[in-house]
């Protein structure tokens, strides 16, 4: 009997099998490409003073290392033979496992000690590099080559919808990390993980590599081209869309951040906004149209003129709309501009045979819109009206798109950019009112300016974005009275008065300068260290402000991270250690794990006192502080005071010690109240969830 021959296989279930790989390898890779961003900026957040730009500068750098890995993308792809094509990505991948796994320097490292001291934006940059730069580029580069061997390998089938797959895998994993990992696992675990989590991947490579070769069908280097070239103009207008939808995610997450908390939930939420907006325009063309584009434009860009000219309408309350209403009119406004650029990028999308170039393209502009918001624009401009700015800019988009549509859709669209230039100028205005310094840096916006108070006069204010960081009136009489939670009535007046009972001399720490307003509080004899990690706000308090030169103590400032001063001082033997870095602004964590807290101890009198300024308008921390007394052993107690006057504001202020006898002085037991046990998770240098703080 002869042999019968093996069985084939039907083409259709070896095409399936093909696209289940290719897809499984896209999904992948783009899970892990998103994954790595919040653990990474997480891992870098205390190196470098716990500021909002230490995400946006990571957002910078993913920008431009996407440009990177998609040029070497497009190059490998139109001038690489296919077989060297496949021997090539899969050596630089295994290079890039070499790197791993992505754990950042400790703080302190060779960046901070470097040109992270002097420009922290560049050491942001420089760790990233180091530490992720390689596998963050290589899996960038290796999806759009797996798109182009998919096309090559199973003919007739479209690689936009891996593309719009592409991006629902970074928006799940860019929830994942908030509501599952984060909560559950510690960073230096978060990162393990994700390396061991590239070997997978890299293996899925490999089985995209071996399927697309025993296809056979690439031979040339450079496939035929049945479709004309994209023209300079589309290569434009793709420049400008992906540019633009760049600018508005880091100047709205910037928004978002630079007055709430550093948190990788208001990281997250714009980007996943933006990715949805992708998947959405690239996944189904049917509904896509320049019209309903331009609807979706109108609406968002109607949404934030309204809520600007509410929330800037001079008397209005600020913090009058919960902080969950304000990220979802932020975002809704994020979604509709951001789909506008998107969607008028899938409507212009090229054939396949040129998707290496238009995804060169795209992320050519998103780096350019990153580095212009990120590094330039802090560099050269001393106040922050990016997202305004940017705002005006769409609507002039809207305006073009619509110039040769139906009469009506024209009108309105020129009637929203005349309310969204209004609004933009009620908040330039507003801004500049009373204004008399701004200055701008990695750490924000600073802003002096001069007001009248009806009992007191004039006074003279910092501000960074919404929050206060200090007032003083100008009225010579009154100008070296501590004033807002610092007031007399507040948890810190209280417990200077405790210790003004002893006529001995006093030191006190103090970290977070604001404007110097604790310093009022000293006497002749007393010693008042301050930490400030912001030049520009020492220059203003020195120079705007007279609390620093009047205080009768005298009166230092160290420049730098205060964790990583304090630990390379000597025993500073403080009587009162004020912790006031927590009001508003980003919310630097690691002053708030139980390892700064043993730092802080290590600098205290055994009688004295620490004393955590809590004040904050999204966040509850006063568990968060209760839990670190507990790991310790520390005594507690809770000011809060609701006195308003001239002099005083509302406050929160927990106060620690490791003498309970301290805080049962009547100055400070008369006002202070118990701290209930708190169940909540102990924070340390590898773990903390702000989430679950959230007013």
């Amino acid at each position: 009997m002869t042999a019968e021959p093996p069985a084939q296989e039907p083409p259709t279930a070896r095409f399936g099998r093909l696209s289940w790989l290719f897809a499984l390898t896209i999904f992948c890779g783009s899970f892990l490409l998103f994954l790595v961003q919040p653990i990474i900026a997480k891992e870098l957040l205390p190196q470098f003073g716990g500021s909002a730009s230490v995400w946006l500068t990571c957002l910078v750098f993913f920008q431009t290392a996407l440009l990177l890995g998609y040029a070497g993308a497009d190059r490998l792809v139109n001038a690489v033979p296919a077989r060297l094509q496949i021997v090539l990505v899969v050596v630089l991948v295994l290079a890039a496992a070499v790197t791993l796994p992505i754990v950042p320097a400790v703080p302190g490292g060779p960046w901070r000690a470097g040109l992270g001291d002097t420009n922290p934006a560049v050491g942001v940059l420089a760790t990233l590099a180091v530490s992720v730069g390689l596998p963050y580029v290589l899996v960038s580069a290796t999806t759009p080559v797996v798109q182009s061997w998919y096309t090559r390998s199973l003919p007739g089938r479209s690689p936009y919808g891996l593309f719009a797959l592409s991006n629902l895998a970074s928006m799940l994993a860019l929830f994942g990390y908030p509501l599952v990992l984060e909560p559950r696992v510690g960073t230096h675990a978060q990162a393990y993980g994700w390396s061991a989590a590239f070997f997978v991947w890299a293996m899925l490579i490999v089985a995209c590599a071996v399927a697309t070769r025993a296809a056979g069908r690439p031979a040339a280097p450079v496939p035929a081209v049945s479709t004309p070239l994209p023209t300079a103009s589309q290569h434009g207008g793709w420049l400008l869309l992906s540019g633009l939808g760049s600018w508005l995610l880091l100047a709205l997450t910037q928004h978002l951040t630079r007055d709430v908390a550093a948190i990788p939930l208001l990281w997250i939420l714009p980007l996943a906004v933006y990715l949805l907006t992708f998947i959405v325009a690239f996944s189904n063309r049917r509904w896509l149209s320049s019209r309903a584009l331009t609807l979706c434009g109108i609406v968002a860009l109607l949404l934030y003129a309204a809520f600007t000219a509410w929330s800037s309408w001079p008397g209005a309350d600020d913090n009058a709309l919960p902080i969950g209403a304000q990220i979802g009119v932020f975002c809704g406004v994020l979604a509709g501009t951001c789909l506008l650029c998107n969607g008028a990028l899938a409507l212009s999308r090229p054939a396949p045979e040129h998707l290496t170039r238009f995804y060169l393209t795209l992320s050519l502009g998103g780096a350019v819109g990153a580095v212009l918001i990120g590094v330039i624009a802090p560099a050269v401009m001393n106040v922050d009206f990016d997202l305004e700015t940017g705002m005006v800019a769409c609507a002039l988009l809207v305006l073009w798109r619509i110039r040769r549509q139906h009469r009506t859709l024209v009108i309105g669209s020129a009637v929203t950019a005349l309310l969204v230039l209004a609004a933009a100028g009620l908040v330039v205005q507003q801004f500049y009112a009373g204004t008399v310094v701004a200055r701008r840096n990695f750490y924000g916006t600073l802003r002096v300016y001069d007001w009248n108070q009806e009992v007191a006069g004039r006074a003279r204010s910092l501000a960074n974005g919404v929050i206060t960081h200090g007032t003083q009136y100008l009225t010579p009489a009154l100008a070296r009275r501590a004033t807002e939670y610092y007031g007399d009535a507040s948890g810190i007046g209280h417990v200077m008065a405790a210790l003004h009972r002893d006529p001995a001399p006093r030191r006190i720490g103090v970290i977070g300068l604001g404007a110097g307003t604790l310093a009022a509080y000293g006497r002749s004899g007393d010693l008042m260290r301050f930490y400030e990690i912001n030049p520009q706000v020492i220059d203003i308090a020195q120079h705007e402000f007279t609390f620093l030169r009047d205080s009768a103590a005298r009166v230092e400032v160290s420049l730098g991270d205060a964790r990583l001063s304090l630990a390379a001082e000597p025993p500073q033997r403080f009587d009162l250690l004020v912790i006031d870095a927590f009001t508003g602004d980003a919310i630097p964590v690691h002053l708030l794990t139980v390892e700064a807290l043993d730092l802080y101890r290590h600098h205290l009198q055994p009688h004295g006192i620490i004393a955590f300024h809590v004040s904050n308008l999204y966040l509850n921390l006063v568990p968060v502080v209760q839990r670190l007394a507990q790991a310790r052993q520390l005594a507690t107690g809770l000011v809060e005071a609701d006195q308003e006057d001239e002099f005083n504001t509302a406050s929160s202020w927990v106060l620690v010690s490791p003498d309970p006898k301290i805080l049962a002085v009547p100055e400070i037991a008369s006002v202070s109240q118990a701290v209930p046990a708190s169940p909540t998770q102990l924070w340390t240098d590898d773990f903390s969830d702000l989430l679950p703080f959230l007013h």
